[in-house]
């Protein structure tokens, strides 16, 4: 891959900008774009040239990338050369994402709320920071709860579930078993 076209560059542009919001930095933003938008695996050389990066650049970005298990290694017959290839489903791309920011992110907050439950309050402030924190890890624990139910539906079925929307809550209305925030139907 020489040469980007101007829709691809665009998108793989696009994408270093939104990574530095996602917690990625701007250039494995870039290499993830490129890699998912390529129509073959691609190498690093390939992908230094294409992104105008330095090749040990490259080499960190794609290590990150294959610690959030975004990128999978491919090795072409003859060729001796590490190709890396994104997975072609956007549903398994977004589950490997949300169970990766879970065990990096929501796994260590539950431990940690845990734990400060576990303590004995020694003062009214501690048992109403108590409180508080056990509210939030009970929302918390019942989110990682449905996320992993929602994990093990097929990409169909995801994909129904999400169409559905407020049609849920018509349905759970119909039922008598919702409670609308904000002055709603009780």
């Amino acid at each position: 891959m020489n040469t980007m076209s101007p829709l691809v560059r665009s998108f793989v542009a696009h994408f270093g900008e939104m990574g530095s919001r996602w917690g990625i930095n701007r250039t494995v933003g870039q290499i993830y774009a490129l890699i998912f938008v390529s129509p073959r695996p691609l190498n690093a050389d390939e992908m230094a040239e294409a992104l105008e990066f330095s090749r040990s650049n490259v080499s960190m970005g794609l290590k990150e990338l294959q610690a959030w298990r975004l990128v999978r290694l491919k090795h072409l017959p003859g060729d001796r050369r590490e190709y890396f290839e994104a997975p072609g489903d956007a549903w398994e791309i977004f589950r490997t994402l949300a169970e990766e920011r879970r065990r990096r992110e929501v796994e260590p907050t539950l431990s940690m709320l845990r734990n400060a439950l576990l303590e004995t309050a020694s003062s009214a402030e501690d048992r109403y920071a108590q409180e508080r924190m056990r509210s939030m890890h009970d929302l918390i624990e019942l989110l990682t709860d449905w996320f992993s139910d929602v994990q093990r539906m097929d990409s169909q079925t995801l994909a129904q579930l999400m169409k559905m929307g407020s049609k849920v809550q018509k349905l759970l209305e119909f039922t008598g078993k919702v409670r609308l925030v904000g002055g709603g139907k009780e």
